[in-house]
């Protein structure tokens, strides 16, 4: 919630700037969010929930741009919904909110000013870096429970709430009025963590854990079979050393163009 009121208050103060600017451009994105991981190995384009954000931007030319951008979505996977019998037998799952805050360089291939140029269309290219805040959550016995605190694979300490975010994507953007656009693009998120979905390496001994909770979600293999196949230092999660998101959406945006503007 801190996070959020932060970036809102970031987006609030840059207004006054993008008013009075030639080269300006704010914008608001609706779409879906999928993740990729320990829990989701082979679907690179899986989305399975909502995502939106906005963003202000710098056209520095007709070809280049920079942005900083705010989006938020939901991330999730679940063991029991996979056609794997491996992964059914696991029985792990997992649910997240995603607030991630990047600073991103776009190219576009075309020559594009809003409202002047002879070109409505592009296509587009991005890359940035940022952070991404995350709280990976389970539903046990009807409750969601945080999975950070319980050090599910008994970590030395429990990981960070925020990440490295380092998006990369494409898209293309039409001028459909004046200067008004709408995008449609698609962006993955290379993370500096493998603990988006709680889930990275072996399985701890669970007669160690102090607290049952813990130990319960650690190994949910048994919950429906009675026979636990999470032995210590066996393989709970892919040993990929992080986990990845991505963002596929529509963006409508404003460009604020002058005759004096950069074309």
């Amino acid at each position: 919630m801190l996070m959020r009121k932060f970036l809102l208050a970031i987006l609030f103060a840059a207004i006054p700037f993008i008013l009075f600017a030639q080269t300006w451009e704010v914008g608001g994105f609706a779409g879906g969010a999928g993740y990729m991981g320990d829990l989701n190995q082979h679907n690179p384009a899986q989305l399975n929930n909502l995502a939106g954000g906005v963003y202000v931007q710098r056209n520095f030319n007709p070809y280049f741009a920079v942005k900083l951008n705010y989006l938020t979505g939901h991330i999730s996977g679940a063991d029991s919904t996979s056609n794997i019998q491996q992964f059914r037998d696991r029985n792990l799952s997992f649910h997240t909110t995603l607030n991630e805050l990047t600073f991103m360089a776009e190219l576009n291939f075309m020559r594009y000013t809003p409202g002047a140029d002879k070109d409505h269309f592009t296509p587009f290219i991005f890359l940035g870096a940022g952070a991404v805040n995350y709280i990976p959550q389970a539903t046990y016995l009807g409750v969601d429970y945080n999975l950070r605190e319980l050090q599910t694979e008994q970590q030395a300490k429990a990981y960070p709430y925020n990440a490295l975010t380092i998006p990369y994507g494409a898209g293309v953007k039409y001028n459909f009025s004046g200067n008004w656009n709408i995008m449609v693009s698609a962006g993955y998120r290379y993370v500096r963590s493998d603990y988006l979905d709680d889930v990275s390496g072996s399985y701890p001994d669970r007669t160690k854990f102090t607290n049952p909770l813990a130990a319960a979600l650690s190994d949910r293999s048994g919950e429906r079979t009675g026979v636990y196949i999470g032995n210590p230092g066996t393989q709970r999660g892919d040993y990929r050393g992080h986990d990845t998101y991505l963002f596929v959406g529509f963006t409508l945006s404003f460009t604020f163009v002058t005759a004096n503007c950069y074309y």
